[in-house]
């Protein structure tokens, strides 16, 4: 099974590598914090929307990756979907601004 969480490094390298089929990148934050700054490809799902959109639009045997602004929120995502079935669910640890800190500096930090 896969650890909760996934480093700014690990997600890079599986973008990176190609694996990203049957992989999705999910954006937990608010739609005006996914406006000011978001990782290419990555589909926004408020948290508050999770519960009542995760069975109609999330694939319960894809890998996916909560993100938000720090890793707090998305960590409460992984583990609900995991709770609910999703058992490939993980969050990027330390979310999107370690991600424009440590990954790509051209994503703008808020």
């Amino acid at each position: 099974m896969l650890d909760y969480e996934i480093t700014a490094q690990q997600l890079s390298e599986l973008i990176n590598c190609g694996e990203s089929e049957g992989f999705i990148l999910l954006d937990v934050r608010e739609p005006w914090e996914h406006q000011a700054a978001h990782i290419q490809g990555s589909t926004l799902m408020p948290m508050g929307d999770v519960p009542s959109r995760a069975f109609q639009e999330l694939d319960p045997e894809a890998r996916i990756v909560a993100i938000c602004h720090h890793g707090v929120r998305s960590i409460n995502v992984a583990v609900w979907l995991r709770n609910q079935g999703f058992e490939n669910a993980q969050s990027l640890r330390g979310g999107i601004d370690t991600w424009s800190a440590d990954i790509d500096p051209t994503v703008p930090r808020y």
